[in-house]
């Protein structure tokens, strides 16, 4: 009754063909699974990948491997998923690219985000634009909104991550944990040199860089002292 069940497969072209029949017969089933594309056309869903009910997808993403994604998620234009476990109320925004990690219920992602394999993100936590994130879990509430690396680390649960701040893992020959502590308020600008642990309810001072452990409740700061030389700007631009 379907002739295209005996369509040939002889080169790329014919390919193409047979792959974009199947793309839009697997839509069609999450479609009527309750799952809503904006455009069906331009999404791509390997066979293996599960949807949960309420989802919404917009255009231009790739779904791949065993991905799993639960009830009430949106992934925004431009995504990329590959073997990761999404669960409910999961928002995914524009140009994430997501690759063997777990994310749990009414996490916040993106836009822009790198999440590289052994990522976990627990509840409520959120991962914002150019931040990427490798082989780290970042705590429940814990935030990381602007700008930054985390590699190798456990962070803890109400933790804020500063805009600009990197942990500094590997040495050029090994990797190396960095452990922040519950309720960690790191500034922006910091490097935490590992292997390093911040306690819990430290503070960080912007633009430190961290080689110590730092107590708990405890104000790190490591910076250069500030100087002023008068008139040097003016006379620089006499200079030119």
């Amino acid at each position: 009754p379907d002739w295209r069940q005996v369509l040939g497969v002889n080169d790329r072209a014919q390919q193409a063909r047979a792959q974009r029949i199947i793309r839009r017969r697997l839509n069609h089933k999450w479609l009527l699974a309750g799952v809503s594309m904006l455009d069906p056309e331009s999404v791509y869903l390997d066979r293996d990948v599960s949807l949960g009910e309420d989802c919404f997808i917009y255009p231009q993403v790739v779904i791949e491997g065993g991905t799993s994604i639960g009830r009430g998620c949106l992934i925004g234009p431009g995504c990329h998923i590959r073997d990761s476990r999404i669960a409910d109320e999961v928002t995914i925004l524009a140009g994430c690219v997501i690759d063997q990690s777990e994310i749990r219920s009414r996490v916040r992602v993106g836009p822009f985000a790198h999440l590289r394999p052994g990522t976990l993100l627990e509840e409520e936590a959120k991962v914002g634009n150019f931040v990427e994130i490798k082989k780290t879990r970042l705590g429940a509430g814990s935030k990381a909104n602007h700008l930054s690396y985390l590699g190798d680390a456990a962070v803890g649960r109400g933790v804020n991550i500063g805009a600009g701040t990197i942990t500094c893992n590997y040495d050029g020959r090994a990797k190396h944990p960095t452990v922040i502590e519950d309720d960690v308020f790191v500034g922006s600008g910091t490097q935490l040199v590992a292997p390093v642990r911040l306690g819990k309810g430290a503070l960080i001072a912007a633009g430190s860089t961290i080689t110590r452990d730092v107590p708990p409740e405890a104000l790190a700061i490591s910076r250069k002292k500030q100087e002023h030389r008068e008139g040097w700007a003016k006379r620089r631009r006499s200079k030119k």
